[in-house]
């Protein structure tokens, strides 16, 4: 069954209509969304302490609610039925109605106070909604158009978090997360062959001569399947050269957590080439030394490059932009740089516990499908 999903690019934007205050306490809600976040996610958990402590409230509301959607809708009895009930969740965020779940009116708040239009957050469910639907996409554009939605959106909700709203710099925002998506598909080709998912552009498949029934049929690597993959990996990469000018100017407190997990997803497809490209034996993690090597080397910023910043925006992102296009922004967050020797010590001090306290887990951790960077 088609699921029918408003368009959100022809949609007008949607900031919150006018209304009674939001019940309950605001950092009873923080709290609880902080504590979905620590038992559903520790790596998130531990890196999300790279960012301001400011911002840190505002990233677990909108993790937690994007992270109820994704579980609920990939893991539900009826996902379509599911849909409905986030769309609903979202007719309250937004004003129609007061918010009764807890996770919802953290991210009111973070709505009112960041001012962030509804279209970024329909884009998000559009792309759960294309998962029910097991879309197939015919090539690389069509890979964009999912990417944009259940990654690039939460990336341009991110920047907005921060206090940026200059369009060039949302496209780069854009740019990151259609990149790690890249990166996650690129990742995870047998575990989605075996759920009965390619994501992979079919324009591909067949230049080599594969189909995606016959992925899922006997999801068994080819040296024809790894030049794939190291053609969407090689994709990946020119967004995240893009992406890193827009990373440089990010205020100086925020800039080391994104880059960070810039270099860590861009890492992973570094590792998954030199298996081979071979993404259907095992799944492609990195060692936690090379971790905090990564992350370390990224209390440097980026060099901007201004052909990069400049560049226009993917065409599949133009919506979002529109959507952002004219609105007031928020106090900036923008916090004294405390220079490089202090962002290193605080860097290496949040990875040195989270490499403490991962140490011993053998249990898969279960990730949100767009930010999955372990």
């Amino acid at each position: 069954m088609r699921t029918v999903m408003p368009d959100p690019s022809t949609a007008a934007s949607t900031l919150p209509r006018q209304r009674e205050a939001i019940p309950a306490d605001p950092r009873s809600d923080t709290a609880h969304c902080r504590a979905m976040i620590r038992t559903g996610s520790k790596s998130f958990f531990l890196a999300s302490h790279l960012l301001p402590s400011q911002l840190r409230g505002a990233v677990y509301a909108l993790y937690a609610f994007c992270r109820e959607a994704d579980d609920a809708i990939d893991d539900g009895v009826d996902p379509l039925a599911e849909l409905v009930t986030f769309r609903a969740r979202l007719d309250a965020v937004y004003g129609l109605g007061l918010p009764e779940n807890v996770v919802d009116r953290a991210l009111a708040r973070v709505v009112r106070d960041y001012a962030l239009p509804r279209e970024l957050l329909e884009a998000l469910l559009q792309g759960f909604a294309w998962d029910v639907q097991s879309r197939a996409y015919k090539d690389l554009a069509g890979v964009y158009g999912y990417g944009v939605r259940v990654a690039g959106s939460v990336g341009v909700m991110m920047a907005l978090l921060m206090g940026v709203r200059d369009p060039g710099m949302l496209a780069r925002a854009a740019d990151l997360g259609v990149a790690m998506q890249l990166t996650n598909i690129a990742r995870d080709v047998g575990e989605d062959a075996v759920a009965g998912r390619v994501y992979l552009p079919l324009r591909w498949l067949r230049e080599v001569g594969l189909s995606p029934q016959a992925l899922i049929d006997n999801p068994d690597f080819s040296p024809e399947l790894g030049s794939v993959v190291t053609r969407l990996l090689s994709a990946a990469e020119c967004l995240y050269a893009r992406a890193d000018s827009g990373i440089a100017g990010l205020p100086a407190r925020c800039r080391p957590g994104i880059y960070a997990a810039r270099k860590l997803y861009a890492g992973i497809g570094h590792e998954l080439l030199r298996r081979g490209a071979d993404s259907m034996s095992q799944r492609t993690v990195l060692p936690v030394h090379r971790k905090l090597l990564l992350t370390a080397s990224a209390v440097i910023p980026p060099r901007v490059n201004l052909a990069h910043l400049s560049a226009d925006p993917l065409p599949q992102v133009r919506f979002l932009i529109r959507a952002i296009d004219g609105l007031s922004p928020p106090e900036s967050i923008e916090q004294p740089q405390a220079g490089i020797a202090g962002d290193i010590d605080w860097v290496l001090n949040v990875f040195a516990e989270l490499e403490r306290r991962d140490r011993d887990a053998h249990s898969p951790e279960p990730v949100f499908r767009s930010s999955a960077a372990s």
